[in-house]
C-alpha cells in the first residue's frame, strides 16, 4: 500500500465513530460534493431520497477495511468497470475522495489528526486507483448495453418476470448479476440476476421481487411493458459462479425467495454439462419462501423433471397450513446433512444468507465450502471482511456508486 504503513485499526475505529452520526453523514457528504463539484450532480438520481447513505457507507466500509482488499481485489476491479455505466471518469474519484475526507474531518473533530488523515487518504487512493485502472482496461468494451423488453409476466402478488432482448452480445457467467436501468426510473440502477446463461437469441429473463416502498421494483412489475428500452451494465459478482474448465463438485443450492434466480442459471449450466458429457455434479436444491403461493419458479424447475442428478425440496416458513416441509430453509438444509464434499451456494435476503451460512457451519460444513450472495446491492454489502461471502443484488434497492 504505497510506502506508508496504514493503521487499519484506527481506520475502523474512526469510521465506527462517524457512522454513529447516522443520516447526518450522507447529508453532509452530498452537500459538500455537490457544492464543491456541481458537475457530479448529474451522475446521481434526481430523487436522492432513495440514494440515502449508500455511496458514503460503501466507501467508508471499503476504505476502513483496506487491509482485506487483497481478498476481493477482483470484486473492486469489477466495481471500477461497472462504474463506467454512470458516466464516471477518473477525474470524479478525487472529488469523491475529497468530500469523503471532509466529511470525516467534520464528524471526528479533534480526533481528526494528521496521521489519521494520511491513513484515510492512502487507503482511499489504493481503492480508487484499483477501480480506475480496471475501468481504463475496459475502455475497448461498451460501458452499457441496450435491450428491448419483449415480455413481462406477473407470477404472483409480489413477484414477476421481465424478459429482454439485447441489441448486441453481452458475455456473462451463470450466477452473475447485471445492473439494469429502466426508462421509468432514469439513473436508478438495480442489480438483477439472469435466470440462464447467454443465449443464441440474446434474451435474458430476470425475476423481480416487489419491495415495500421500492421505487424501482414497483415500476418493474407494474409499469414496464413490451417495447420499452432498457440499459444494462457489465456483469458483476463471482461467488455464485462455477469454475471454468474444471470438474465441478456436487452442489448444495439454498435459495430464499427470488434469490433462486442465479441458482437457476447455475442449474442450466449443470444440465448442459450432463447433456454434453453424460456426467456432472449431483445437485440438491432447497427453495424457501414464507407462503406456498410464493413458489413462483415451478415452470423453470419443471425443465429438470426426472433428472437423476437433481433433488429439489420446497420449504415454507410462515404458513402453518402448508402440508409440506415447514421451517427456515437453512435449518432444513442443515438438518438434511451432512454434506461431505459438497459446495454450498446460498442466495437470498441478508437475514436468510446470514442464518443459512451460520447454520450450515454449525452443522459441521467446512466454511470454505460455503459461498453466499445477498440479494441486494453489492456495493453496500460485499465489503472485505476476514472471510468474504456476500454479494450482489437486491431485487431492487437503489444502486450505489457514482450514479
Amino acid at each position: 500500500m504505497g510506502n506508508k504503513q496504514v493503521d487499519t485499526v484506527a481506520l475502523k475505529q474512526s469510521w465506527k465513530q462517524v457512522a454513529a452520526h447516522g443520516d447526518a453523514v450522507p447529508g453532509y457528504f452530498y452537500a459538500h460534493l455537490f457544492l464543491a463539484h456541481p458537475e457530479t450532480r448529474d451522475l446521481f438520481p434526481v430523487a436522492m431520497a432513495a440514494q440515502r447513505d449508500r455511496l458514503v457507507t460503501a466507501l467508508g466500509r471499503m476504505v476502513s477495511n483496506v487491509d482485506s482488499i487483497g481478498d476481493v481485489v477482483g470484486y473492486i476491479e469489477d466495481l471500477g468497470r461497472d462504474h463506467r455505466k454512470f458516466g464516471t471518469i477518473a477525474g470524479h474519484y478525487p472529488a469523491v475522495g475529497a468530500s469523503l475526507l471532509a466529511t470525516l474531518k467534520h464528524f471526528l473533530g479533534d480526533a481528526w489528526t494528521p496521521e489519521l488523515a494520511g491513513d484515510w487518504a492512502e487507503a482511499y487512493n489504493l481503492i480508487a486507483t484499483t477501480m480506475i485502472t480496471a475501468a481504463e482496461g475496459a475502455e475497448s468494451e461498451p460501458a452499457t448495453w441496450n435491450a428491448e423488453v419483449i415480455a413481462t409476466e406477473r407470477r404472483g402478488m409480489d413477484v414477476g418476470t421481465v424478459t429482454i432482448r439485447l441489441d448486441d452480445d453481452l458475455e456473462y457467467r451463470p450466477g452473475q448479476s447485471l445492473a439494469v436501468e429502466i426508462p421509468q426510473r432514469p439513473r436508478q440502477w438495480r442489480y438483477l440476476s439472469p435466470t440462464q446463461g447467454p443465449t443464441a437469441d440474446r434474451t435474458i429473463t430476470f425475476h423481480v421481487q416487489l419491495v415495500a416502498g421500492g421505487q424501482v421494483s414497483g415500476a418493474l412489475l407494474r409499469d414496464l411493458t413490451a417495447g420499452d428500452r432498457v440499459r444494462l451494465g457489465p456483469p458483476i459478482g463471482r461467488l455464485l459462479t462455477l469454475p471454468e474448465d474444471e470438474d465441478w463438485p456436487d452442489l448444495l443450492l439454498v435459495a430464499g425467495g427470488t434469490g433462486l434466480a442465479p441458482l437457476l442459471a447455475v442449474l442450466d449450466q449443470v444440465a448442459e454439462r450432463h447433456r454434453a458429457t453424460g456426467r456432472g455434479p449431483r445437485v440438491t436444491l432447497y427453495h424457501g419462501v414464507r407462503h406456498s403461493w410464493s413458489f413462483y419458479a415451478k415452470p423453470e424447475l419443471a425443465r429438470y423433471a426426472g433428472a437423476s442428478w437433481l433433488e429439489t425440496r420446497f420449504v415454507v416458513s410462515d404458513d402453518p397450513s402448508y402440508p409440506g416441509t415447514r421451517g427456515l430453509v437453512g435449518d432444513v438444509a442443515a438438518a438434511d446433512g451432512p454434506w461431505p464434499g459438497r459446495l454450498a451456494l446460498v442466495c437470498g435476503s441478508p437475514r436468510m444468507v446470514d442464518h443459512t451460512t451460520a447454520t450450515l457451519e454449525a452443522s459441521g460444513m467446512d466454511p470454505d465450502r460455503i459461498r453466499a450472495e445477498r440479494y441486494e446491492d453489492p456495493y453496500t454489502e460485499q465489503i472485505p471482511q476476514k472471510r468474504v461471502r456476500v454479494r450482489a443484488r437486491e431485487s431492487i434497492q437503489p444502486g450505489v456508486g457514482l450514479g
